[in-house]
This record gives structure tokens, sequence and C-alpha cells, in this order.
């Protein structure tokens, strides 16, 4: 994944923390729509792997 698309996608993140979600589309979505398909495929491991990013949550351990 390019720097510039990580970049994008973690500030993203902080700004839906923020409760800050048009922003936060804003920022991605052209990032997003801009990846080609081995991009795209990163993307989404990368999303799939940082949901918490996104929540401000912690993850859980499962008992």
């Amino acid at each position: 994944m390019r720097p510039s698309t990580l970049r994008a996608l973690k500030r993203a993140a902080e700004l839906t923390r923020q409760n800050r979600l048009t922003e936060a589309v804003l920022i991605a979505e052209p990032v997003i729509l801009a990846a080609d398909s081995y991009e795209s495929d990163e993307i989404l491991r990368w999303l799939a792997d940082h949901v918490t990013d996104f929540t401000g949550e912690s993850d859980k351990e499962m008992p």
C-alpha cells in the first residue's frame, strides 16, 4: 500500500474516533476509489485488521 494511502486511512480513523465522519469519508473515499485492484485488497485487509482504530475500542480477549 502506498504511504499516502496509509496516511489517509489513519487520518480517517482518527477523525471517525472524533465523531467527524463526514470529514473522514472526504479523506478516505478518493484514496479508496483511486486504488488499483492490488491496493484495494491491501486496503480491505488493513481495514479489517484495524477496526478498533475507527471505533476507539481496544481488543478484548475472548475467554
